[in-house]
């Protein structure tokens, strides 16, 4: 069984940082892809960052470039998501998912999702 598990969201101020993780279990991050999507009330679903260690890619949203980093942890099967500068439109319901490969939105749709986590970021 497959099973992503997100954790590191909270309430932040603005410009301020939050590191989520997501630990993958019954799947080989090394094989694979892994990222994270969000979706915000009211709003559809995006797709945030994405990490493949096996095609050496890495990807992000033009909304979140410059701000936030994804990387492998020294634990095996763990990505993170380092957030800085957060902004309240960053606030969202983070969710892990595991893939083919990166950028899941135009390659493939991602084959596993997460619980999400919830990052509030207040103005």
């Amino acid at each position: 069984e497959v099973q992503l598990q997100a954790s590191g969201g909270g309430l932040v101020q603005t410009g301020g940082s939050l590191r989520l993780s997501c630990a993958a279990s019954g799947f080989t991050a090394d094989d694979y892809a892994i990222g994270w999507f969000r979706q915000a009330p009211g709003k559809e679903r995006e797709e945030v960052s994405c990490f493949s260690k096996n095609d050496a890619l890495t990807t992000y949203a033009d909304s979140v470039k410059g701000r936030f980093t994804i990387s492998s942890g020294n634990a095996k099967n763990t990505v993170y998501l380092q957030m800085n500068s957060l902004k309240p439109e960053d606030t969202a319901v983070y969710y892990c998912v595991g893939g083919w490969t990166c950028p899941f939105a135009s390659v493939s749709a991602p084959w596993y999702w997460g619980q999400g986590t919830l990052v509030t970021v207040s103005s």
